[in-house]
């Protein structure tokens, strides 16, 4: 099994592609070693010295770290994830789903509401799941866009500027009655 890892814009975050499908739909993040009980991979890699984060996207494995070095800890990550896919161990245990939060916008909104989740669903998450994290919709109130950054792009150091500068033109853009997007 050979497994690439890509670098991500967070310098405390790299992405592992296994080559193989992660989850069938949605996205799991981890950021705490009680979340990662609903993965088996994720306790595996939680078990890693300062391992403090763990993300799972469709066809990726972004891992954060808390401190130490990428060049001693990818040995033991790599290790960790080629031993769970051999052994038939299930991603994420059952019964476990990936959960969303619940979304909170006016029902005079919903109209702009859903051009805004259509624009984050086509433009931006196919490019923020290309550096190793997700970004989903939760919220549109009095013209200000809320949006939960995940994974690599929680913590990311050019993840505010992305929100204003990128996410914030493109949906003012093609929404008018955006005003500003913030994280939630």
């Amino acid at each position: 099994m050979f497994i690439q890892t890509e670098s991500t814009p967070n310098p405390a975050t790299l992405k592992f592609l296994p080559g193989k499908p992660v989850l069938n739909q949605g996205t799991l993040d981890m950021p705490t070693r009680e979340a990662a009980a609903q993965s088996p991979l994720a306790e595996k890699l939680f078990d890693i010295p300062n391992v403090g984060g763990v993300f799972l996207g469709a066809d990726f494995i972004s891992v954060t770290k808390t401190d130490g070095d990428w060049q001693q800890m990818k040995p033991a990550i790599l290790g960790a994830i080629m031993e769970h896919y051999m052994s038939g161990a299930p991603i994420v245990a059952s019964g476990a789903e990936p959960a969303d939060d619940d979304e909170f916008f006016e029902a005079s909104d919903s109209e702009t509401v859903a051009t805004i989740k259509d624009l984050i669903e086509t433009r931006v998450r196919p490019a923020v799941a290309g550096d190793g994290g997700d970004i989903t919709f939760r919220g549109f109130k009095e013209g200000v866009v809320y949006l939960q950054m995940k994974g690599a792009c929680s913590g990311c150091p050019s993840s505010t500027a992305t929100l204003q500068h990128g996410i914030q033109n493109l949906l003012r853009h093609f929404v008018p009655e955006v005003t500003e997007v913030r994280p939630v």
